[in-house]
Parts: structure tokens; C-alpha cells; sequence
């Protein structure tokens, strides 16, 4: 199998996912790659480094796309690390535009790897860290469940214990006396008799009592008048 050098840059572009992932829109992504490796070598060649800088009109047009889609794609390119960012002053004025990473597409294809190998370290460590937080997360929901002798999850443990702690702490609080009650001052009694000591009062006769009001009502007082003359 004798591949072309435009069916193995398909084949490269495919595998490292900077094709156009939208069926139909373009097939010929490929021939901005390899004009970038034409200019980079050209500029090694030559020592002018500015002519291996493409802008993104120039890239659109190699790929058969707007400068508009160009730059949607970019992204992808960049992400890899396989083009850089850079400008140039031509007729006083500066353009923007991007090269290869390195002299050749393979030392832009390494610096495409190192990236790649970065990228997927930090996602085996996310994936450990995901783990570890699934492993977690299913402690905590088994510690929440109640429990079968007391019926108290651990969240009802936690409010508990803090309420317990919040009376604890408030009986722990100093108990201030209460002022001293002054008695009030009592009428002189001379002589108090307890009341274990008075004889009871006899119950009076009901007879003698209805005798003596007719008596007194049946006595009139004799009352005598005497008249004294007086001499002139």
C-alpha cells in the first residue's frame, strides 16, 4: 500500500481530530497543513522567519472555507499546540497570523503529543479524585440512613448533641440571688395571748336572753320633776 502524501495527510488530520466534523462542509482541511510545513521550510531555507506565518484569510482559502469557519476552527489547532500565535510588520503596518510549532510538522506533531500527554495526566488524576468523591459520597449516604436500634440518622445525631450542648451551656450560667424581702412592720399587740390559751366564750341561753329583753322592755324610768320659786 503506496499511500499519496494528500491521502496520508487526510488520514493524519483525521486522527489527531482537526478535520471539519460536519459532513459535506470541507475535504481539503489537509492542504493548510501542508502548506504551513512549505512555508516553515521556506522560511528555515531563507531566514525569514516571517514567511512562515499564514494568516487566517490565507488559511480559509487553502482550506476552502470563510475566514469566519476558519476561525471556529482554529481552536482545535491551537488546543493541540501545534500552530502558534505570532505577527509580523509588512509596509509599516503588523499581521496577525499563525505558523507551525517548530521547523517541521514532525516537531509540531511532538509538541502535539507533550500536550496531549499533559491533557491526559491531569484526566487520570480527576478520574482518582472522581473516585475517591464516589467512594466518599456513598459513606455519607449510608451514615444518613437510620439506624435500626435508635431510629436516629447521623443528622439527627449531630442536632442532638447540639442541643444538648446548648442546654448544657446555659446551665453552666451563674445563678444571681434573688434581693432579700424586707417583712413589713406589724401593730404593737400588747401581750399576745396564743390561740391555744383563750378560753372559748360560752354559748348564751336562749331563754334567759328573751327573758331579760322583756324586762328591760317592760321597765320605765320613774323620772320626778320639782319646781323651785324664786323670791323678788
Amino acid at each position: 500500500m503506496n499511500p499519496t502524501s494528500e491521502e496520508l495527510a487526510k488520514v493524519i488530520m483525521n486522527r489527531i481530530g482537526l478535520e471539519p466534523r460536519k459532513k459535506g462542509s470541507t475535504d481539503k482541511m489537509f492542504r493548510t497543513m501542508i502548506e504551513l510545513y512549505e512555508r516553515s521550510k521556506v522560511a528555515h531555507r531563507e531566514k525569514r522567519p516571517e514567511a512562515a506565518i499564514m494568516t487566517v484569510e490565507e488559511m480559509g482559502v487553502f482550506a476552502g472555507i470563510t475566514r469566519q469557519t476558519m476561525y471556529d476552527y482554529l481552536r482545535r489547532w491551537l488546543d493541540l499546540n501545534m500552530i502558534v500565535k505570532t505577527s509580523y510588520i509588512k509596509d509599516n503596518k503588523v499581521i496577525i497570523g499563525y505558523k507551525l510549532n517548530g521547523s517541521t510538522l514532525e516537531q509540531s506533531f511532538e509538541k502535539a503529543i507533550q500536550r496531549i500527554n499533559q491533557n491526559m495526566n491531569l484526566t487520570k488524576s480527576y478520574i482518582s479524585q472522581l473516585q475517591k468523591q464516589i467512594k466518599n459520597e456513598k459513606i455519607s449516604e449510608s451514615q444518613k440512613k437510620k439506624s435500626p436500634l435508635t431510629g436516629f440518622t447521623e443528622n439527627d445525631r449531630d442536632i442532638y448533641d447540639k442541643e444538648v450542648l446548648k442546654k448544657e451551656d446555659s446551665d453552666d450560667e451563674p445563678i444571681r440571688p434573688e434581693p432579700p424581702k424586707v417583712p413589713k412592720p406589724e401593730p404593737d399587740v400588747p401581750n399576745p395571748v396564743p390561740d391555744d390559751e383563750i378560753p372559748p366564750e360560752p354559748e348564751p341561753d336562749k331563754q334567759s336572753s328573751e327573758g331579760d329583753d322583756k324586762e328591760l322592755s317592760s321597765e320605765k324610768p320613774n323620772i320626778t320633776i320639782k319646781t323651785v320659786k324664786r323670791e323678788p
